[in-house]
């Protein structure tokens, strides 16, 4: 494995992402000194915070799998994470609702999600889920040591026997395919292949590999931090800090001060000049070479985007009995809504959504006997022809009259509070191609072939988050973390 080379005393991460945050408690717990600056007043990064009028609302990822990877980034000080979390188990994990009207809730208990397909779908379905189910789980153990707990250099690297056994077991082919052939029903195949979206293409387009987000979700668990999902970094950073972390928050690094190919120190918009032995970003990657390396390799500049989304945080005076905390509306059309956005880049005609009920389970959120909600519906990135400016009020009344028409009797009279955020504000924020998932995980943006986290040109800098090794979601993003923590101060025990 490659190392920065030189000094490690003196870590810089720029970011309280969730990948600086986990980057920066295996630094402490590795000795070094260690300086997070952050431009927002509190940690999180896209795992972000917003008060508004009573509510907390959660602005980014709003789904939590694999807390042991969390527990992980507290083992590095000798914390426990269940003293600065409490993590609440979600059952059901999803409500799957259909255009026929039937509905679906997803446990991670094998036998009870047998009992659910059973009732709902029939036996022969049931027993396929069955199949799956060890077919997912045979994918996480030959996939989770070799191709995403590990720095990659080289295609080389990944010449194993577990890559054997992933050829063997089909992993190669494409997912669509794949689940079909243990799930018949359309309403399974759904609920067991959207997670693509997540790592940013379609079920048709994705790799089997990727099956084993639906095992981290649907198999392992979902939870829900008391507090909501902002708990998390602010846990993490406050362990870091406990460890002698220091972090600069309303800071904003203009420029990464370099040269003969080593970062020598980062320099802030006002003025400050933050000497280190080696930096580690965790601002988008194509974001990070362009505006603070200051140059861009040739095949950053030719990434292909994943589709974006269209958020509503929704503060409101009406609360649904048939809900569940996070609840997946289907369309009718399946293929044909990730040719619109994908191929076509144009919104969805049969919309697919995201509801998330955070009061559901924490009901502090929000004011008394009100409940808050995260709409989600995905949409083309920045690369498309739609003007948001003019887009974004229109599509909003459309996000709202197509939940009311799924079930949200009087949604849109409810309202008391709401924020929208469209492409447009994902690339304010600093997402490229206003794309919150990243680069999209097509096979040549996969694994080895996807952007490295040790700066070309550089011999000192690494990056963590999602656009880097091994990618897109909660979980890799922790674990990129470490793996940039890794490239400076070697494996971690």
């Amino acid at each position: 494995m490659k190392k920065v080379k030189g000094p490690t005393d003196h870590v810089v991460v720029v970011g309280a992402g969730l990948g600086g945050l986990s980057a920066a408690l295996r630094l402490a717990g590795a000795g070094r000194k260690v300086t997070v600056i952050e431009r927002e007043s509190v940690p999180g990064g896209r795992n972000g915070l917003l008060n508004k009028e009573g509510y907390a609302f959660d602005t980014g990822p709003t789904v939590l799998t694999m807390p042991d990877l969390i527990q992980d980034c507290f083992s590095c000080v000798g914390e426990d994470m269940n003293d600065w979390l409490e993590l609440l188990p979600l059952k059901p994990l999803y409500r799957a609702f259909y255009h026929d009207g039937s509905s679906l809730d997803v446990h991670a208990e094998t036998g009870r999600m047998q009992e659910e397909i059973r009732n709902v779908i029939g036996a022969d379905e049931a027993a396929g889920y069955g199949r799956y189910v060890d077919f997912v789980t045979k994918l996480y153990k030959y996939e989770m040591k070799d191709f995403i707990d590990r720095n990659i250099d080289s295609p080389l690297n990944l010449l194993t026997p577990n890559l054997a056994r992933l050829v063997a077991l089909g992993g190669f082919k494409r997912l669509a395919p794949k689940v079909s052939e243990f799930l018949k029903d359309p309403r399974t195949q759904k609920v067991y292949s959207f997670q693509a979206m997540y790592a940013g293409v379609s079920p048709q387009q994705a790799l089997a590999i990727y099956a084993v987000i639906a095992y981290m979700d649907s198999v392992n668990g979902v939870f829900f931090p008391k507090g909501g999902m902002h708990a998390v970094p602010r846990a993490l950073a406050g362990a870091a800090a406990k460890h002698g972390v220091e972090f600069k928050y309303n800071t904003t690094v203009s420029t990464v001060e370099h040269s003969n190919g080593r970062a020598r120190a980062v320099i802030t918009e006002d003025g400050q000049r933050i000497e280190c032995d080696a930096v580690i970003l965790n601002p988008d990657l194509p974001v990070a070479y362009r505006e603070l390396l200051g140059k861009t390799p040739r095949q950053v500049k030719r990434l292909n985007y994943s589709p974006s989304c269209a958020t509503l945080l929704i503060g409101s005076s009406k609360s649904y009995d048939h809900l569940a905390h996070h609840n997946i509306h289907f369309g009718e059309s399946w293929d044909g809504v990730f040719d619109e956005l994908i191929t076509q880049k144009k919104l969805m005609s049969d919309p697919s959504l995201l509801v998330t009920v955070p009061t559901y389970d924490d009901k502090d959120l929000a004011p008394k006997g009100k409940s808050s909600y995260y709409v989600l519906f995905p949409t083309p990135n920045l690369t498309a022809d739609i003007d948001w400016k003019v887009e974004g009020p229109r599509y909003r009344d459309q996000m709202i009259k197509t939940m009311e028409a799924r079930g949200y009797t009087g949604f849109g009279d409810s309202i008391e509070v709401e924020h929208m955020t469209t492409p447009l504000d994902w690339q304010a924020q600093g997402m490229e191609a206003g794309a919150p998932f990243a680069a999209a995980h097509t096979f040549f943006q996969t694994g080895p072939f996807r952007s490295r986290n040790m700066a070309q040109g550089f011999e000192n800098v690494v990056f963590a988050g999602s656009g880097t090794q091994p990618g897109v979601g909660v979980p890799m993003v922790l674990i990129s973390g470490r793996l940039a923590a890794e490239r400076i101060v070697g494996p971690v025990a």
